[in-house]
């Protein structure tokens, strides 16, 4: 009898440590990415959905979602690596996109899904896997007001999401607007 209890505490043990242990790498990973990766920032266009586990969040469309490519042999939901450079202003752009993990390319990369292809316009739309931005929910909607407002500006480039990226992760750090983090901005609005 003493020898099942100790049995069954071993055990409960061993399940609590790995419950810990999970979501403790699932933090060390993205903090390794945010200390470690390369900084990319892309142009959004945000709308302001609510998601009744998770919370209030800002669903951020980018800019570079579509890509041009003659090769019409993509699969909806299809895992594909999307390859990265930047522009002259320092904005994200697509280098290549492929199915497989190219080696040796020089390129950071994310591993995203495609959507669809077009044949009209030969463009293939790319779903990228950090289009959610969580925020304290009384002030989600006063930062998708603030990041619609901003985008109907003329200044281009105001808006922009700030993402990590380390080998093939990719990490949503912030999003900024005139150069100043959403939180931060949302902040001296509700101030002034």
């Amino acid at each position: 009898m003493k020898i099942k209890t100790i049995h069954i505490f071993i055990i409960f043990i061993i399940v609590v440590l790995a419950q810990l242990f999970i979501p403790f790498q699932m933090i060390f990973n993205q903090e390794t990415i945010l200390e470690k990766g390369k900084a990319y920032k892309f142009k959004t266009q945000p709308v302001d959905p609510t998601d009744p586990f998770k919370g209030k969040y800002i669903t951020l469309n980018y800019e570079i979602n579509r890509y041009k490519t003659n090769d019409s042999l993509w699969e909806r939901n299809e895992a594909i690596y999307v390859y990265l450079t930047k522009d002259s202003l320092g904005f994200a752009k697509i280098a290549a996109i492929n199915k497989e993990v190219l080696l040796n390319n020089g390129n950071d990369y994310i591993k995203a899904k495609a959507r669809w292809y077009s044949k009209y316009s030969k463009e293939l739309s790319i779903e990228l896997p950090f289009n959610r931005y969580y925020m304290e929910e009384t002030k989600a909607y006063n930062a998708e007001v603030a990041v619609r407002n901003r985008q109907r500006d003329s200044l281009p480039n105001n808006t922009y999401a700030l993402v990590y990226v380390k080998d093939g992760e990719a990490v949503l750090d912030d999003v900024i607007i005139d150069d100043m983090s959403i939180k931060d901005y949302v902040e001296k609005g509700i101030s002034e």
